[in-house]
């Protein structure tokens, strides 16, 4: 037996997630049996609690979508795994003491990153160089504007767009949180609460506006975002955590050619696992060199899951926000 945490109804987090005594799942054939060390919380989490995620599971299931743990046993036809290796990997259901994943999807956990911060490096670092790299194609020397910058997936993309030779302009929501954006690199961090971004990047840009828009947000913060995207300036919505989902207006982005481009990482775990591991070498690559670390601002117990979890749904996290499990 293993204690998870599992959604037993639909509904805020705090209120629809119970700790429980379920059965040790076992690998099959392409699977690992990890032993979690630290679980990262993800604002998926939260979607998944109330049923409005992309994927719905049958209820009652257990939520978490990335981890690191220790291997502790393989199924058949796995080779580059081994018993007692410290890995990370994704998969809804790991909120959990023990968990089975798709070995392929499984990775050897970066040296210089603590169990926390290697939990917190898988979903938010590989959105935000596939977001970057693979969809929008940012380039040295380009500005990139991004949104709820102080936040999990915010941080990690103001890493990448430092490390990729980016000048990074930031939005965050308060002024607590203007000093975490700074702290991650970010060039110019603007106040939303006391300042217009879109006057901001003006001033930033000598007028020429952000070449690439990362947006997590939504709502408004995209539809003002594209007053303020540059020439063949690229959009890349990865959700909606503000809670209103936009009506994008094509006849806007044709007059100022610029180009929206949807990111979810999901369906490249789904359909190119093999994007997936040249881009965990490459996160590997830049924590070695100092150039990517997550930012984790609070790691809690795991009897504190929900609550946990709660608090990216009520919007008052900063950084990344970690259960410790084993």
């Amino acid at each position: 037996m293993m204690r998870a945490w599992r959604v037993e109804a639909h509904g805020e987090p705090r209120d629809v997630l119970r700790l429980v005594d379920v059965d040790c799942p076992a690998p099959g054939p392409g699977q690992v049996l990890v032993r979690a060390l630290a679980v990262a919380a993800n604002f998926p989490d939260v979607l998944l609690a109330r049923g409005e995620y992309q994927v719905r599971p049958a209820l009652p299931f257990v939520p978490g979508i990335e981890l690191c743990g220790e291997v502790v046993a393989t199924g058949d036809g796995v080779g580059h795994l081994v018993p007692g290796q410290r890995v990370v990997g994704s998969r809804i259901g790991v909120l959990a003491e023990y968990a089975v994943l798709d070995a392929a999807l499984v990775f050897p956990a970066p040296e210089q990153l603590s169990d926390a911060e290697a939990a917190a490096l898988y979903i938010g670092h590989q959105t935000g160089h596939f977001g970057l790299h693979r969809r929008a194609r940012i380039q040295p020397g380009e500005t990139l504007l991004v949104h709820a910058a102080a936040g999990g997936v915010g941080t990690a993309a103001v890493q990448l767009g430092k490390a990729a030779g980016a000048q990074v302009i930031g939005v965050v929501g308060n002024a607590a949180k203007v000093e975490v954006a700074r702290a991650a690199g970010a060039d110019v961090v603007v106040d939303r609460s006391a300042e217009d971004f879109v006057e901001a990047v003006g001033e930033a840009t000598g007028g020429r506006g952000a070449d690439v828009v990362y947006d997590p947000v939504g709502g408004d913060s995209f539809d003002r975002s594209t007053r303020c995207v540059a020439f063949e300036g690229r959009i890349v919505v990865v959700g909606f955590a503000g809670g209103v989902i936009q009506t994008m207006r094509p006849s806007h982005a044709l007059l100022k050619n610029y180009a929206v481009l949807g990111l979810y990482w999901g369906l490249y775990a789904e359909r190119r696992p093999d994007l997936v591991a040249a881009t965990h070498r490459e996160l590997t690559r830049l924590a070695a060199e100092g150039l990517v670390r997550p930012v984790v601002r609070q790691v809690v117990p795991f009897e504190q899951a929900a609550d946990a979890i709660q608090q990216l749904a009520d919007g008052t996290t900063v950084g990344r926000v970690v259960i410790a499990v084993a």
